[in-house]
């Protein structure tokens, strides 16, 4: 941990949030994932405790901006150790509030981020869709202007809250000819006519949390839904992708040590041939092996966390940190699975869903391919200075 950042106020807030996680969040874990989601309530009880409003301002209901105590909130819902569950959590919050926080004026602030924090809207981020995965700038959902409306048609896909949102933030193309040019930001609310929803998604991971489709027919959106400016649209994505990546490698290293502890643990209590199978020389370099791994992945992640905080840069940084959170968790994950032998591959034992709900984690939110180029770029472009 970089303690040194922290001050004793931050120290409560991970107290007060460890003590929230374990006590009302991880009792029910399997019991959401059985039922492939969690209570509406629990956005309402996080924003009691103000872990919504951590990185806003206090004149929409929050408490910062406080980005070192928004960390701490990350990592101790992520000890929760059900990705769904973080991460329907964290599309609310993370992905879908930033963008109007960041660029929307203050009557949309007042509108949609204020209930966000306060838990009595839910948000989603709709950027996906079925023929344009990672390639944001060619997105086919259209918004035409009509008077004072935008008359929106289209779809999105893999998107996370889209049965349980109250509104989406939804990439438009508002200017069909321009490419990347010419997308925008629309906050669309879910009662709109026209606005639809498909069939949950049977997920191999991340299964306590909402994925389905969503569907635009003739919706007609109030133009002061814009965020932002028109044709902004796909700058304002980059930028929260530097943030949806820096705190997706965080739940990659959260993750990850938890399958550190969890192989320890294991290999305590576990016998074979007369010994603890931590005592094998084999099994004490395997842990050796995670444990280095994972701090090299944090301090990689906290850098690109600080330079974010600071307001400098960090496309590269966040797309290194989560290129390698993500392939060291899931190396260190499955360690940990096989540490468990025949055991890690039953699904009573929790390895086996940090197992799955890790895979994601080389695919959502940019693939790790998509990823190699940014940093290829940014490389080249540097170097070229």
């Amino acid at each position: 941990m970089i303690h040194y950042y922290f001050n004793e106020e931050h120290q409560l807030i991970r107290k007060t949030a460890r003590d929230f996680v374990e006590n009302d969040i991880k009792p029910f874990i399997e019991q959401w994932e059985e039922a492939g989601g969690y209570p509406r309530e629990l956005f309402e009880q996080i924003a009691e405790l103000g872990f919504f409003g951590l990185k806003f301002p206090e004149e929409y209901g929050g408490s910062g901006p406080d980005y070192l105590a928004e960390l701490i909130w990350i990592e101790e819902l992520s000890r929760c150790a059900s990705g769904g569950v973080t991460g329907g959590l964290g599309a609310h919050s993370q992905i879908a509030l930033p963008p109007i926080g960041k660029f929307g004026d203050d009557e949309l602030k007042h509108r949609f981020l204020a209930p966000g924090i306060d838990g009595k809207k839910i948000g989603a981020l709709a950027i996906t869709e079925p023929d344009n995965g990672s390639d944001v700038a060619n997105i086919k959902t259209r918004a035409e202007k009509e008077k004072d409306y935008y008359i929106v048609n289209g779809g999105k896909t893999f998107i996370t809250n889209a049965l349980h949102c109250d509104f989406a933030v939804v990439a438009v193309k508002t200017d069909k000819e321009a490419k990347h040019k010419g997308i925008s930001l629309l906050v669309i609310e879910k009662n709109t006519p026209g606005f639809s929803t498909g069939q949950k998604m049977d997920k191999l991971g991340w299964r306590a949390s909402d994925t389905s489709e969503l569907y635009f027919e003739d919706c007609k959106v109030p133009q002061e839904n814009l965020i932002g400016k028109e044709n902004k649209g796909f700058y304002y994505i980059m930028q929260n992708f530097q943030w949806e990546r820096i705190v997706m490698a965080l739940y990659s290293v959260v993750h990850a040590q938890l399958a550190v502890e969890t192989a320890l643990e294991y290999s305590r209590q576990r016998e074979q041939f007369g010994r603890k199978i931590g005592d094998f020389q084999v099994i004490r370099h395997y842990l050796a092996d995670m444990a280095t791994e994972v701090e090299a992945a944090r301090q990689l992640t906290y850098y690109a966390f600080l330079r974010f905080m600071k307001d400098e840069d960090s496309i590269k940084e966040a797309a290194m940190a989560k290129l390698q959170a993500g392939r060291v968790a899931q190396q260190v994950i499955d360690y940990a699975l096989q540490i468990h032998g025949g055991n890690g591959y039953m699904m009573e034992y929790p390895v086996q869903r940090l197992w799955r709900d890790e895979r994601l984690s080389t695919i959502g939110g940019g693939t790790s391919e998509i990823l190699k180029e940014i940093i290829s770029g940014q490389v080249q472009k540097n170097y070229q200075k």
